[in-house]
């Protein structure tokens, strides 16, 4: 599916913010440059943005300013630029992610002393999962395994992470364009998780514990 794209005039107005805040947030990284997308109308050259993307960064933002410097915000929103490497005890201390999560984890792939950015995020994932009760330890560890086995593949990408159901049996998915996708009537999405707005909270947490 194309990608919907939202005027410059539209964005403002539907965001309410103002041109000087879009390009202040733009030179401060909060949001990425290739979202800045040049495109020929019968007016001339216009600047369009991925509506959707835009609008919950933009969201996002109004959320965090006025707890966050635009320093903290920029870390938060730019999680690549973000190399941490913690130890397991102050995630759990920080209430970042569950005992529970941890120890499947462990279980599944072995055990954790410190932690790296993508591991806390794969962590956070399962948390996740396991707070909608829809999920128990073996697809816990189906899940971490998924992600450990095919996240670098969407790294770059819109991903989505979702668990389906069916007869008992449970299936775990990594998906790109996610708005469409659809399970005949006897299967139950277990999960549906966008992982960019979850990283994004994760990245929140990880700012406000100080990592």
């Amino acid at each position: 599916m194309d990608e919907v794209l939202i005027s410059k005039k539209d964005l403002l107005e539907q965001t309410d913010i103002t041109y000087g805040q879009l390009y202040r947030w733009k030179r401060k990284e909060l949001i990425p440059e290739e979202w800045f997308i040049r495109k020929s109308t019968f007016t001339g050259q216009e600047t369009f943005f991925p509506k959707e993307k835009m609008i919950e960064r933009i969201t996002r933002i109004k959320e965090l300013k006025d707890t966050l410097s635009l320093d903290e915000l920029a870390k938060a929103l730019s999680p690549k630029k973000k190399n941490i490497n913690i130890s397991l005890k102050e995630l759990l201390e920080q209430n970042i992610v569950s005992v529970n999560a941890a120890s499947i984890y462990e279980e599944q792939l072995g055990e954790l002393d410190t932690v790296t950015f993508k591991t806390s995020l794969y962590l956070y994932l399962l948390d996740k999962s396991l707070e909608t009760g829809e999920v128990g330890w073996e697809e816990g560890k189906q899940i971490v395994q998924t992600l450990h086995d095919h996240f670098h593949k969407l790294e770059d990408k819109r991903a989505s992470l979702i668990v389906l159901r069916k007869m008992g049996v449970v299936t775990v998915l990594l998906i790109t364009n996610s708005d469409d996708f659809y399970v005949d009537e006897k299967t139950k999405v277990a999960v549906l998780l966008d992982v960019e707005i979850e990283l994004e909270a994760l990245m929140n947490s990880l700012v406000k514990g100080g990592f």
